[in-house]
């Protein structure tokens, strides 16, 4: 008896196209939840996240608990500073580390903080069931060097390149230093995850080996940004170290470069439904490594 290979539909084509377009969500943003009668989240807070694709939640972490992540940050840029590891990514013209990925895996404190109740609560009531970490990284923007990283929606590459099926999943960004204006914060444009744009340009083999460093493939055009930010506007996700924002894998982000004397390093960790686990990439080509994408 032959058996047939099961094919999961693409509901968000990308990078097949020679014309960029711009597609209607066909997913919720709060999925109705499993967890309502043992968590409370606020009706206010969910939506505020169903309208903007974000949340900023200031103070979440104490001031201690900031140090702690901050010493683990300083020890994680020494231990590496030289390393040739895959998970260390560098500027694109420099040795400067941009980011050090799988910080959950590898490290104790960032595991421990993955694993963190009040955080865990918030991701599950959002995305209605059970979470695993597709990614976790640390972001670091140096005073003075710190390098932009261009537009883009997370979800538009998760899909390609990951083959992550349905839009259920968000990231977390930890600010270990306080985010002003003027240094590099994440900007989002809020409103922006109710549409999905769809880009060009086919992906080369092992794409992430410079999309990491620098992306050129899957981000969006010009037209399309400009059309979402005339609608919607930009937000800065401003606020003080210790600072939590939650934001929808499909919202559309960014950040300027820091020419400031002021620092800007994140900890990133990407919660995934365990409803929407990785299929084989959309871009027919073989999986993203492990420490990029969570495939167990």
């Amino acid at each position: 008896m032959n058996q047939m290979k099961s094919v999961v539909e693409d509901l968000y084509p990308s990078r097949v196209s020679q014309k960029p377009a711009i597609l209607e969500r066909r997913d919720p943003v709060v999925y109705p939840s499993a967890f309502g009668e043992h968590v409370q989240v606020s009706g206010e807070l969910l939506a505020s996240y169903e309208k903007n694709g974000y949340v900023s939640l200031k103070n979440f972490f104490s001031p201690a608990e900031v140090q702690d992540m901050r010493d683990e940050l300083s020890k994680l840029w020494a231990e590496n500073r030289d390393s040739e590891r895959k998970e260390v990514i560098r500027e694109p013209a420099s040795r400067e580390i941009r980011s050090i990925f799988a910080v959950h895996r590898d490290n104790q404190v960032f595991q421990r903080l993955s694993q963190h109740p009040r955080l865990l609560a918030l991701v599950k009531q959002i995305l209605g069931s059970d979470v695993y970490i597709h990614q976790s990284r640390i972001n670091y923007k140096k005073g003075f060097s710190g390098k932009e990283f261009y537009w883009h929606s997370d979800f538009e590459t998760w899909h390609v390149e990951d083959g992550m099926p349905r839009m259920r999943a968000l990231s977390c960004s930890i600010a270990l230093e306080d985010n002003y204006h003027y240094n590099g914060p994440l900007l989002l444009i809020p409103g922006s995850h109710k549409k999905f744009v769809a880009c060009v340009g086919e992906t080369p083999e092992d794409h992430y080996e410079q999309s990491l460093r620098k992306q050129e493939y899957g981000v969006p055009d010009q037209d399309s940004l400009q059309a979402l930010v005339e609608q919607h506007g930009i937000d800065a996700a401003v606020g003080p170290a210790g600072t939590v924002t939650l934001f929808d894998c499909n919202i559309m982000h960014g950040s300027n470069g820091n020419i400031t004397p002021h620092p800007r390093s994140n900890v990133f960790i990407v919660y995934n439904s365990v409803e929407n686990r990785l299929k084989a990439p959309f871009s027919g080509q073989k999986p993203r490594p492990e420490y990029i994408a969570t495939r167990d």
